[in-house]
């Protein structure tokens, strides 16, 4: 498709050009817009929010987002673990992965952001980060350290589906705590999680924060506008070169162009316009702008397996988003803070075993993945899909984890609770017993969670990508600010740490 692109281009000039309008760049957006002296344009490569598919807005419908063009349709390659590529959807569209997610909505286990300093990040413990937490939320719950003001209203389901309930009931009877505010970031547990639902419709970034934006004079929003390339003058980003239906455009920044294109798209657009490491760009025959070993490396995400249970009591429609309680808790690992998180989930996912009608499921998730991996291209092409590899359970301490939440899983569905239910484990299933058996069932069978991190890392040492202030290392005029920029992943969900690092990126733009 490229090389039908027309040659012509058009010059428009703005102080800011975010680039990339998922849950980040609605944030961005949103808040430098606000500023009626600043010139915003916005840059999407899918379609406004209005194109999208309805089911969009149905919380129960998101499962089947994954094969509509609302996603971009990533997979990695083939894993060692599983001999697989594993699909890895992220949202195509304003709004980005908030318009396909589950809509969790929770704060990782403060301890789990420490790892943030690792590389000499400055201002970015859980702590600095709680007033941007707040910033983004209305909570609803009335739970303590809550936003109360923010542009998402978020709060548990008011009715949690009845097998869910009896989840929560199982792991209560195994002996685990009852959270007050598992979404909070302070607690382990389990309860059910706030969610980005209101009045029974997904609530997405372009929703709450975008929409309400639009008629400012000030903000231009381009979508279906593909981005090639950033330009530079020397050392300086000056602005981005994209095109939308063909034709190549030119639009230049006076003051900064941001990245907010995800961990996979900011990163792709760094290493197509020469900025990445050196023997990666030669071998993709980019020319090389600025060296940066890191741009593409420390690519993780949250695997995540499913043990499926067929019941004998009917179990009800589910009206919510499917996932609408979960457990935080420690393997045990010596790690400092929970590293599993359990969801439970209302329907039998589909598992290697058996179809199952009448069900439900209990992911199980190693939170503080050691796993890291990598993101690179092999062209200049904006259109070539980049070459993902998070190496799942490549370290052994992922696959310890992931036997420790599952060994909790099964005492929780072998309760009195779900004994109720008639609970019979399908998948793995009864015969999967040894600890050999089960880890070789996950790392064969497991999924992404959807929740990759880390390729533009944020530090202040040789590897890091940007600086604590989410500056390009060795360039001026450009910023990322997005998940790609976080160093460890947090204990949870992360579109809510995305909403929050997005607030501070646009206080820290607007005081440069």
């Amino acid at each position: 498709m490229s090389d039908q692109v027309m040659t012509e281009k058009t010059n428009a000039g703005y102080d800011v050009i975010v680039v990339g309008g998922g849950t980040a760049g609605c944030v961005l957006a949103a808040r430098l817009s606000e500023q009626e002296d600043l010139q915003v344009l916005l840059l999407e490569a899918g379609p406004p929010a209005s194109e999208l598919p309805d089911a969009v807005t149905r919380p129960s419908a998101w499962p089947g987002l994954a094969t509509t063009p609302a996603n971009w349709g990533d997979s990695t390659v083939p894993q060692s673990a599983s001999g697989a590529p594993v699909p890895l959807p992220r949202g195509r569209g304003l709004g980005g992965s908030s318009a396909i997610n589950a809509m969790v909505f929770a704060r990782g286990h403060h301890t789990s952001y420490g790892a943030w300093s690792a590389h000499g990040a400055k201002g970015w413990t859980f702590v600095e980060l709680l007033p941007y937490f707040q910033r983004t939320e209305t909570v609803l719950s009335g739970a303590s350290a809550r936003g109360t003001q923010g542009p998402l209203t978020v709060a548990p389901a008011t009715e949690p589906h009845d097998v869910l309930l009896a989840c929560l009931e199982g792991a209560l009877a195994t002996g685990h705590s009852r959270a007050r505010d598992i979404s909070g970031g302070l607690e382990t547990g389990f309860a059910p999680v706030d969610l980005n639902i209101v009045d029974g419709r997904r609530q997405s970034a372009a929703d709450a924060y975008l929409t309400p934006a639009l008629g400012r004079p000030n903000l231009q929003v381009e979508t279906g506008a593909v981005a090639h390339r950033l330009l530079f003058d020397g050392t300086t980003c000056t602005g981005v070169e994209y095109d939308i239906d063909g034709r190549l455009r030119t639009a230049t920044a006076s003051r900064e162009v941001v990245l907010t294109a995800g961990t996979i798209g900011s990163a792709h657009l760094l290493l197509r316009s020469g900025v990445g490491p050196e023997d990666t760009l030669r071998q993709a025959q980019v020319e090389v702008l600025h060296q940066l070993p890191g741009v593409g490396a420390n690519l993780h995400d949250h695997p995540r397996a499913n043990l499926v249970h067929c019941v004998r009591r009917p179990v009800p429609t589910p009206r919510g988003n499917h996932g609408e309680i979960i457990g935080l808790l420690s393997s045990g690992s010596g790690l400092h803070g929970p590293d599993i998180q359990l969801i439970f989930i209302d329907i039998p996912l589909p598992n290697p075993v058996a179809a199952v009608s009448n069900g439900f499921t209990i992911g199980v998730s190693p939170m503080r993945p050691a796993s890291r991996g990598s993101l690179r291209i092999t062209s200049a092409d904006p259109y070539a899909r980049p070459v993902l590899d998070p190496r799942y359970f490549a370290e052994e301490a992922d696959v310890q984890t992931v036997l420790a939440g599952i060994r909790t899983a099964r005492r929780i569905a072998a309760s009195e609770p779900l004994a109720a239910w008639g609970a019979e484990e399908v998948a793995p299933g009864p015969d999967i017993v040894t600890d050999n058996d089960v880890a070789a069932y996950a790392k064969r069978y497991f999924s992404s969670y959807c929740h990759p991190v880390g390729t533009c890392l944020m530090g202040e040492d040789d590897v890091s990508v940007v600086d604590s202030e989410l500056r390009v290392r060795g360039l001026t005029g450009l910023r990322v600010a997005d998940a790609s920029v976080i160093p460890a992943i947090p204990s949870a969900n992360t579109n809510a740490t995305v909403y929050a690092l997005a607030e501070r990126a646009a206080e820290l733009l607007l005081r440069a």
